[in-house]
């Protein structure tokens, strides 16, 4: 099984790419194209999964896009990573919460590679770190789709952004926890971050 990589370095408007991510599962599923992990930024956008309620909106003026992946309500935009994974499980493990342990493993390693610490959650889906004052602190959402057990969708990581924009949502349905970026916990360059996470993910999906 072949993975193409795809690095776009413009940003990419969401439903532009969720039209994108909907012919390559069609075409995945035909055998006419193959798997795909695809780094690009979205511009600011205010994105709604399946379990998101209204009242996780603050700001009533904002408009969301709802979308079919899993999880709630979230923000993607200038300086956060989007990785989406389009994987055909029929060929692998069909097991979506092996696949989600492998996206966890493969963010939990890279960042470690930056010198920076994190931990999956189970009840709170994503990825998480402590600050010195042992305050909880999510730097990666993950939302999925699985259809005909082809993977789409996929996760964010953020960098540089700026988390003012959570302010006003209640970002995935959590109220108790904060989020932050890389750089605001560690200040270096992380040019290389997309390449050792890729890396990562390929290591990890042939196990």
């Amino acid at each position: 099984m072949s993975i193409e990589i795809k690095k776009s370095t413009k940003p990419i408007k969401y439903s532009e790419a969720l039209n994108f991510l909907e012919e390559r599962v069609d075409k995945i599923n035909k055998n006419q194209a193959n798997e795909l992990i695809w780094i690009l930024e979205h511009p600011s956008t205010f994105t709604g999964g399946i379990n998101f309620k209204e009242n996780d909106i603050i700001d009533k003026s904002i408009n969301i896009i709802k979308t079919s992946r899993g999880g709630k309500i979230t923000w993607h935009g200038p300086g956060q990573l989007i990785c989406y994974v389009i994987i055909n499980l029929n060929y692998r493990k069909k097991d979506i919460r092996n696949f989600l342990n492998i996206i966890e493993t493969s963010i939990i390693n890279s960042l470690k590679k930056f010198g920076i610490q994190s931990y999956s959650d189970r009840k709170n889906i994503g990825i998480w770190t402590k600050l010195n004052n042992n305050d909880e602190k999510k730097i990666g959402a993950i939302g999925i789709k699985v259809r005909k057990w082809i993977t789409y969708h996929g996760f964010s990581i953020n960098i540089s952004n700026d988390i003012s924009n959570y302010k006003k949502i209640i970002p995935c349905g959590i109220k108790n926890r904060g989020i932050t970026t890389l750089k605001k916990i560690k200040n270096q360059s992380y040019k290389k971050f997309a390449d050792e996470l890729i890396k990562n993910l390929i290591i990890n999906l042939k196990i």
